[in-house]
């Protein structure tokens, strides 16, 4: 996979830690060419983002500040890497994020402003980021986001972010749409359950996963470097008539009716 990204100028969006789904993309592209901006949340991960860039085989074009909710942040990261990079051929969108207490318990008590949240960062922030990176894309482009099976059906414990989730897959193809004149492509990844850090935040993850994982037709889970390998391929020349879609990287639970 040497080289299928060569000359590619990649904004990845969302790395908190090395065992992030977005760090394990950012390192897949990382390997085939391209040069990344990283975006990272808040002082509290400042630090790790900026020590795992410097392990990357380029250095990192820009290390920036973004938090999704706040406009100028916004304006100012993607306009930061569109400079270092000199353009953006490919953004990852790996943001969410959903209170802790609006995950557990009945969706039907979800407060406003819990759903407010969840919806504004997991969901919109796509559309805003797109927006703002469409400009410099000048020779088309891929954007990849990250989303969960919870998108399609009701998931107990997952609750509100399964709402932004679906959200999230109809904002994929309606960006398809409109940036499709532009060439370009809009693709979502749904990851089966993968132990990131982010994970233990959802209650009963863990059984979940194990239980997901005996009913997938490979009969085993997945991995983060899986997840990573086919985010390449929708970044890459490979996928140059894909967009609007949703592709699965679950082993095949999707498909089941169990």
């Amino acid at each position: 996979m040497n080289g299928l990204l060569d000359g590619k100028r990649c904004l990845v969006v969302g790395v908190a830690n090395k065992r992030s789904i977005a760090w394990a993309i950012a390192q897949r592209l990382d390997e085939a060419g391209a040069t990344l901006a990283l975006t990272y949340q808040g002082e509290r991960t400042e630090g790790d983002v900026r020590k795992l860039a410097e392990t990357l085989s380029r250095p990192a074009a820009a290390v920036l500040p973004l938090d999704v909710q706040d406009d100028d942040e916004m304006d100012a990261a993607v306009t930061g890497a569109a400079d270092a990079l000199g353009g953006i051929d490919v953004l990852v969108h790996a943001v969410a994020f959903a209170r802790a207490e609006d995950l557990g318990g009945r969706f039907a008590d979800t407060p406003r402003d819990g759903f407010e949240l969840a919806l504004d960062v997991s969901a919109f922030s796509l559309a805003g980021l797109a927006r703002r990176c469409e400009p410099h894309m000048t020779d088309g482009g891929s954007i990849v986001t990250l989303s969960y099976l919870a998108a399609e059906r009701a998931v107990p414990g997952y609750n509100v972010m399964g709402v932004a989730k679906s959200a999230l897959e109809s904002i994929v193809r309606l960006l398809a749409w409109d940036l499709g004149p532009q060439q370009i492509r809009v693709n979502a990844l749904s990851a089966g359950p993968v132990r990131t850090l982010a994970a233990r935040g959802i209650p009963g993850f863990s059984d979940m996963a194990d239980k997901i994982a005996e009913r997938t037709p490979m009969r085993r889970a997945i991995t983060t470097d899986e997840v990573a390998d086919t985010a390449l391929y929708l970044c890459s020349p490979l996928s140059t008539a894909v967009t609007g879609e949703t592709l699965h990287v679950d082993a095949g639970y999707h498909a089941m009716g169990l």
